[in-house]
């Protein structure tokens, strides 16, 4: 078992990068919002290696849902490799967490530990849950709804900081409405994240990736059943080393200003626009999920009202509120605060200057956008939109460096001028390929510095 010991104080950085300068009755001010967490602790009190915080609370709760479905037995090798991958999940449980498994189908039933409880993780109950896979048998429908609302329901028993889950399907939601699936994702935001995988090709990528984008996980697709488990245990450990939950960012705006948005854009493309909760007067919180040690970028949108040459105003204050025991009024984490600028000049030079981050994460944003339009216009027989739209697709990512979404594009057209953009749709593109262009769409890279 890893050692995930850690410091007990709290590091959040807040750095802002923009071109502050606009022309005369220039209105539109865009920033990147780099926020970083080091020191390896965002809790504000020190969590053991054994998953406990001081006071004898574990730390975090996770649950494990998985697939059960009809499909899954065929080939035979998929369910095996499903319950080799829990099995692994389950083993990179530190001591101390909470956890639970999952059958899912049209229903959603606990195979461990049962009676609505949660486990705590220890050599024992790992070696039951471990052992309580045997009886992971396909058969049935596919509900994902009804799984979500279980794993929340199990979850919620938890006095925990972090609550995750971990959801795994090889087929298309056909046993509940996408109103249901909606439903269910609307209530379950902000309860708990969860990261959602895909295995083979009969599953339905935007169903998945839509349930990872409500609950602040990641999507991904794992076309070999082989690989699972390897994917399982890179999910659980990455979920290990979160250690704080509910950090919002928190953006106020003077008087007249407006947010047209703000995306997350590093390490994936998220709009969080839509998911504001106003936070006192002109200000609101945009939520961002759990964190460990890492950094992640965010574009920040704003209309400000025009002003004289000369002017300058504040069009925005960042900052992160991270929830700290027994602190319920969000109170902005201490030195976490960023400052957006408008700044009205004559010079032509200066208020046409393109931010090197901006511009780098506007076309990592467009990039995400025309993968999928081009996608889906060839999906409908739209040959020549396609081609212009995944052409636009490689030269962006030719511009920006994105090796890896370059390369999954290689896979979908012949690429004639990667810096112009020309290419030629492939005559036969594997299935395998195009799920997993678009399900890594939305992965970007950072700027270069």
């Amino acid at each position: 078992m890893a050692d995930f010991a850690k410091s007990n104080v709290p590091r959040f950085s807040v750095d802002v990068y923009q071109n502050a300068y606009l022309p005369e009755g220039g209105t539109e001010v865009d920033a990147i919002v780099t926020v970083t967490a080091t020191g390896g602790g965002t809790t504000g009190r020190a969590v053991p290696a054994s998953g406990y915080a001081p006071d004898g609370r574990p730390s975090a709760a996770v649950a494990l849902m998985v697939d059960c479905s009809g499909s899954m037995d065929h080939p035979a090798a998929k369910m095996r490799s499903a319950r080799e991958a829990t099995a692994a999940a389950i083993d990179t449980l530190r001591d101390g967490t909470h956890f639970a498994v999952i059958d899912g189908t049209h229903l959603a039933k606990e195979v461990y530990p049962g009676g609505g409880r949660l486990a705590v993780a220890d050599a024992v109950t790992r070696d039951q849950a471990k052992r309580a896979l045997r009886r992971l048998r396909a058969g049935g429908g596919t509900a994902i709804g009804t799984w979500l609302r279980l794993a929340d329901r199990l979850l919620s028993t938890a006095d925990v900081t972090i609550r995750h889950g971990i959801l795994l399907t090889d087929g298309r939601n056909e046993h509940e409405s996408p109103q249901d699936l909606r439903a269910t994702l609307e209530a379950c935001a902000g309860r708990f994240t969860c990261d959602a995988r895909g295995v083979g090709t009969d599953w339905d990528v935007k169903e998945v990736t839509a349930v990872a984008t409500a609950l602040l996980g990641t999507a991904d697709i794992v076309a070999d059943p082989a690989d699972l488990a390897a994917d399982f245990t890179r999910m659980m450990e990455t979920a290990m080393g979160k250690e704080v939950a509910g950090v919002s960012l928190r953006v106020w705006t003077p008087a007249g200003a407006t947010i047209r948005f703000v995306k997350q854009v590093a390490p994936s493309v998220a709009d969080l626009t839509a998911r504001r909760v106003d936070a006192g007067a002109r200000a609101g919180d945009y939520p961002t999920g759990s964190w460990g040690d890492e950094s992640r970028d965010y574009h920040l949108g704003l209309t400000v009202p025009p002003a004289g040459l000369g002017r300058e105003m504040l069009a925005a204050r960042v900052s992160l509120v991270v929830p700290q025991p027994g602190d319920t009024t969000g109170t902005p984490h201490p030195g976490t605060q960023g400052l957006v600028r408008a700044v009205w000049t004559d010079d032509m030079a200066a208020s046409t200057a393109i931010s090197p981050q901006v511009a780098h994460y506007t076309g990592q944003a467009e990039l995400a956008q025309v993968i999928r339009k081009g996608l889906d216009l060839r999906k409908v027989g739209d040959l020549d939109g396609a081609t212009a739209k995944l052409g636009r697709a490689v030269q962006l990512a030719n511009a920006s460096g994105n090796a890896d979404t370059a390369k999954l594009l290689a896979k979908v057209v012949d690429v004639v001028d990667a810096a112009t953009g020309t290419v030629r749709l492939k005559t036969r593109v594997a299935e395998v390929d195009e799920m997993t262009l678009e399900t890594r769409s939305t992965k970007t890279v950072r700027v270069k510095k």
